[in-house]
């Protein structure tokens, strides 16, 4: 019986490892790189072309966006060096001040033919072809062999669908939440009793690194976003990404929230040393209102992470549910507060800090406002779709307007006889 459970466990774990799309990338990559050198042999002069494999194994990128962009500005780079090599090759032969002359003019022309990243490729192909004995004919080797492997590395990604990578992306933004989640724990338990200046100082420095983690994350949902366009495999691709953007979005908001309570937190233990931050009450609360709103975050990450509807709402009945509960935890706060400030108002202006925090990381997190924010979102992508159909439109309509016309009074010429 345990055998079965192991062999059933190792398999789950093989499908797992299949699925995973570092794995499927590499495999795609294999085969697109493999099957460009098998065309290449039966179309290319050369006896080891080698350039068609390397052209589509740096293609097919990890997103069918990124493949169909990246190979138009990859060919024009090979196709641009070719040229420039060929010029090159027909004035003068291959010496030091000409091979300088050669790539800084590769470089030059580049940059005109709007390359981006490419333009070393262009310099790359212009020195590998002004090197060869027979100019002419590894030119154009060299220009069959970038088309086959482009043409390749599209094709490998149009049958070989690329995987979605919103499955990392979810995993960044809920990893980015859990570390918030901590972090207000620890403050919320240090806030309970006495916090010494350099704890409190230690916090704002973890709170200052939360915002080093934000750019990978960003990275991971880029490409999250990359992959959903163009991808035959979604369904409402528009709609995964601006869910995604936003709940980023309001997530380093609260980090950068909680860095100034954080900062708050500071001021006070300096201001309050070595007395605790708060009365003893008061600590007992802050404790339980950030650990509320701590789960809270982690509810609002899965939320905006979770694809099957019925997660989804699970999910956003266990966030509404604690924003209500952490609410009215801050108004009990706030009653505590303003206790402290009618007996010391010594510290008014930092308790309204603390506060103020606390509202604007509850209000972020509101349901009601990641809606409105959604609607935002979609109307503004929407209107940017329909205002470059419309001038797809224009432009179609210039050009066969009299076609249309002609064919229309045909067709009408002849239903009226």
């Amino acid at each position: 019986m345990r055998d079965a459970r192991e062999w059933t466990t190792s398999l789950v774990r093989l499908v797992k490892r299949h699925r995973d799309p570092v794995v499927v990338q590499a495999l795609r990559s294999a085969t697109a790189a493999t099957i460009a050198y098998v065309v290449a042999l039966r179309l290319s002069p050369e006896p080891a072309p080698l350039t068609a494999p390397l052209t589509a194994l740096l293609v097919v990128q990890v997103t069918l966006y990124a493949t169909l962009t990246t190979g138009i500005r990859r060919v024009n780079a090979v196709v641009a060096g070719v040229l420039v090599a060929i010029a090159f090759s027909l004035l003068v032969g291959l010496t030091w001040w000409s091979l300088a002359l050669v790539i800084l003019a590769a470089l030059a022309v580049g940059h005109l033919v709007r390359v981006d990243e490419f333009v070393p490729e262009v310099a790359i192909s212009a020195m590998l072809i002004l090197g060869v004995t027979t100019v002419g004919s590894a030119a154009w080797a060299r220009i069959v062999e970038t088309l086959i492997g482009a043409a390749v590395g599209m094709g490998c990604n149009l049958l070989l669908a690329p995987p979605v990578w919103t499955e990392h992306a979810g995993e960044s933004i809920e990893g980015l939440a859990r570390r918030v989640r901590q972090l207000m724990l620890r403050m919320g338990e240090e806030a309970a009793g006495r916090t010494p200046v350099e704890r409190a100082t230690a916090r704002l420095y973890e709170a200052r690194r939360l915002d080093h983690d934000i750019p990978d994350v960003d990275a991971a949902l880029r490409q999250a976003e990359d992959s959903l366009r163009l991808n035959p495999r979604v369904r409402e691709g528009l709609l995964h990404r601006v869910v995604l953007r936003t709940g980023l979005d309001t997530l380093e908001i609260c980090t950068v929230v909680l860095r100034v309570l954080a900062r708050t937190f500071t001021d006070l233990a300096k201001r309050r040393d070595p007395a605790p931050l708060f009365a003893p009450q008061t600590g007992e609360v802050v404790e339980q209102l950030l650990s509320e709103i701590a789960d809270a975050v982690v509810s609002f990450a899965v939320l905006v992470t979770t694809d099957v509807s019925v997660s989804a709402e699970s999910a956003e009945s266990r966030l509404a549910a604690g924003l209500r509960q952490a609410a009215a935890t801050r108004d009990k706060l706030a009653q505590l507060l303003l206790e402290e400030v009618q007996r010391d108002a010594s510290e008014w202006q930092l308790h309204g800090a603390v506060l103020t925090e606390v509202n604007r990381i509850i209000d972020e997190l509101d349901t009601e406002h990641r809606s409105r924010r959604l609607l935002e979102e979609l109307d503004r992508h929407t209107r940017a779709q329909r205002e470059r159909r419309s001038r797809l439109t224009g432009f179609a309509d210039r050009l066969g307007a009299p076609m249309r016309l002609g064919r229309n009074h045909e067709g009408g010429t002849r239903r009226s006889a």
